[in-house]
């Protein structure tokens, strides 16, 4: 597959949709409603402050099924996507909570949006939801059957509220996820939404994935504070909370935050340039 990833992904968490206990009964064409046009919203802000794509997530249908989410879901979820597709052209994303990897890829699908995110693509996590095993073998043979090849599988390696039971190494968890596991890219994150990744993780993974050949994404606790430790190579990111009022998931845009945010990517981004130019010099 050809490859064309955006390098700073800005995430949209969704309020409750249809069904979820987060709505408190109010009728569901009420909800769904009410979640499309925060979507729009939030993606034209978020378009218009330089982000270079966007992921949707049903953030606030917590708690989240463990794998195969309502009917109901996927339906309001394929609703908004297509409107958010129609508002803007940036590259889109889905990500089904907790891990509906095959409901993500056919929203994806019909709804025209460039790339899935997979909590656990491969291996076995203990999360917050119970035991999630990865089903690699099965997504991967769905996205032929629906011919959906241009829908690229970003996967997370050792994902944020869980623990690995299949290995401790973050390399090994890296090479088996992109390699035996397929996915297009891997993402880290840190131990819990709105964490960053350690240290000795990001230079891990930075490896990792410079040794397997593919894109390497930070996925949680990205600030302009943090940015500052990536090592050079780990130049995507997935960045939700910090862009939000007083840095909660969940909570409304701030656009302090996001103009914050975005002038100190840009330096970061240029600064980086410039070492790479002065070093192939």
């Amino acid at each position: 597959m050809s490859l064309n990833l955006p390098r700073c992904i800005g995430v949209i968490h969704l309020p409750p949709l249809p069904g979820a206990p987060g709505t408190g009964g109010t009728e569901p064409a009420i909800s769904l409603q009410k979640a499309g046009l925060i979507a729009v919203r939030e993606a034209l802000a978020l378009k218009k402050a330089g982000f270079d794509g966007i992921i949707l997530e049903n953030f606030g249908d917590a708690p989240f099924f463990p794998t195969q989410v309502p009917t109901e879901t996927v339906v309001a979820f394929s609703v908004i996507a297509a409107a958010v597709r129609e508002a803007v052209s940036l590259p889109l994303g889905i990500n089904v909570l907790r891990n509906d990897a095959r409901s993500a890829l056919a929203i994806a699908a019909v709804t025209g949006a460039d790339f899935i995110r997979v909590n656990v693509l491969s291996g076995v996590m203990a999360t917050d939801q119970g035991i999630i095993e990865g089903k690699a073998y099965e997504l991967l043979r769905e996205r032929d059957r629906l011919n959906a090849r241009h829908v690229a599988i970003l996967a997370d390696v050792h994902v944020k509220h869980a623990k690995s039971l299949s290995s401790d190494s973050l390399m090994l968890g890296i090479e088996e996820t992109s390699g035996r596991g397929g996915a297009d890219a891997v993402i880290i994150t840190g131990s819990t939404t709105g964490r960053a990744p350690a240290r000795e993780d990001l230079l891990e993974a930075t490896r990792a994935a410079a040794k397997c050949g593919v894109p390497l994404y930070v996925g949680s606790g990205i600030d302009p504070e943090t940015m500052k430790t990536l090592p050079e190579r780990t130049i995507r990111m997935i960045v939700g909370s910090t862009l939000r009022r007083g840095g909660k998931a969940g909570a409304p845009l701030d656009a302090k935050r996001i103009r914050s945010f975005i002038d100190s990517y840009r330096k970061w981004k240029k600064a980086g340039n410039g070492k790479s130019r002065k070093s192939s010099s």
